[in-house]
């Protein structure tokens, strides 16, 4: 069936609305032919993940819509940029590569985007409700929107949510769609004890095992003794979203397409039911440590951005300590986090803590380190997945408290009580 557009969509595509448009909708049009879209449809918003800088290509894209005069048609916040705008020259970014990627965020802000420079937009007052359809780049952003919010988005690619955003448009296909929103797998919990379910680093844990094994398919999750907080569903869909290419998950009585296990497969029948052991999850919690040793030159929060009530946590974990003087510890968030932290009285603490912190950017999408800095830890199983390949360095897992505790203590430590066999 070919593809059916609207006399608007015609206009667009005509050149009706200008050659910015015009460009963005001969790219949708394209890639929804070859999707197999049936039609187009309208979103309420976009969040863009070609923000970051990672050469000429991507910038001559940028530049070329915004000099074409391309406006977003719906609100549109940006992902991480290339860089912190005002503390870069603190770390080891080459000035020319900084130089391409602010030229980089000029473009996307020229288009009336929103200069949210988060891979979190979940976290801004743009967060879109239950059931409205989107176009989100940025795999932690789209996994949260699909599952803890409800809201509709395919995992959209660099350059073509910019296209999105700029036509308000969208294919209609994939997870835009209830059919397509059903269940697959089914994981059941079994005997995984509360206590360790109440844990900050169960979920990245469990989202390493699920992504692992879910793959591209659609997980659900049974048997949860707990209600996840917010955070905790961040850290789960981002390491799912890693270690496989979920962006879509279901927790049964957490998650609001999922009030029960049959609203969550539509009354299908999964295609593999796999029980979930606290034998995986160690192997799953082992997998996420790449390093043999435990010397440390840095610990690493914040991927997905810190959150307030992540800072709110952070600060009396801190109290009253002062890092190791050969260890850094950087904290990433955005610049809206930050300045709300910063009025809550969270950020005190850590720079009596001596850690340090950087907003607008990432820091496995900038080249911030330098060499000498080779062994790392984090509580981030996203970060923990990327780090030996982006950044050729050697890693380290454990839950916030470990991280603290290896801050000051100069060498990674972790607590194993509770993951003892």
């Amino acid at each position: 069936m070919s593809l059916s557009l609207t006399s608007r969509d015609h206009e667009m595509l005509r050149g009706d609305h200008g050659p910015a448009t015009k460009m963005a909708m001969s790219i949708l049009v394209r890639m929804a032919e070859v999707s197999g879209a049936n039609e187009l449809l309208d979103i309420v918003g976009a969040h863009i993940d070609s923000t970051v800088y990672i050469g000429e290509a991507g910038l001559e894209f940028a530049e070329r819509l915004a000099n074409l005069g391309a406006k977003v048609a719906v609100p549109t916040t940006l992902n991480v940029s290339g860089l912190d705008e005002y503390h870069w020259q603190e770390w080891a970014v080459p000035s020319e590569w900084a130089k391409q990627a602010y030229r980089q965020m000029a473009a996307y802000q020229n288009m009336g985007t929103i200069p949210t420079w988060t891979c979190a937009p979940y976290q801004t007052e743009m967060k879109p409700k239950f059931g409205q359809q989107i176009a989100w780049g940025e795999s932690n952003a789209i996994v949260f929107a699909n599952s803890v919010i409800g809201a509709r988005t395919e995992r959209y690619p660099d350059l073509f949510d910019i296209c999105c955003a700029i036509t308000g448009r969208a294919p209609a296909i994939g997870l835009h769609l209830t059919e397509n929103r059903a269940g697959q797998l089914l994981f059941q919990l079994v005997d995984i004890p509360t206590q360790i379910q109440q844990r900050d680093d169960f979920y990245p844990v469990l989202g390493n095992l699920i992504g692992k094994l879910s793959l591209d398919k659609i997980p659900v999750i049974h048997g949860m003794a707990v209600k996840p907080g917010e955070d905790q569903l961040k850290a789960f869909g981002a390491g799912a979203a890693s270690s496989g290419g979920v962006a879509l998950f279901h927790m049964i009585g957490i998650t609001p397409e999922a009030q029960t296990l049959e609203e969550a497969i539509q009354g299908k029948s999964p295609i593999q039911t796999i029980e979930v052991t606290m034998d995986m999850l160690r192997d799953s919690r082992r997998e996420l440590t790449h390093t043999g040793t435990d010397e440390l030159h840095m610990v690493v929060l914040g991927s997905p951005h810190f959150s307030l009530a992540e800072f709110k946590h952070l600060a009396p974990l801190v109290q009253g300590k002062r890092k190791h003087p050969n260890v850094k510890f950087l904290v990433t968030s955005s610049r809206a986090m930050t300045q709300l932290a910063q009025r809550a009285g969270y950020l005190e603490p850590l720079a009596a803590f001596g850690a340090q912190l950087t907003v607008d950017t990432c820091i496995l999408t900038s080249p911030m380190l330098p060499e000498e800095i080779r062994y790392l830890m984090t509580n981030s199983a996203k970060f923990a997945y990327y780090s030996p390949g982006l950044l050729q360095k050697q890693i380290a897992f454990g839950s916030l408290e470990d991280c603290v505790n290896s801050a000051v203590e100069g060498r990674v430590i972790r607590e194993e009580t509770a993951w003892a066999d």
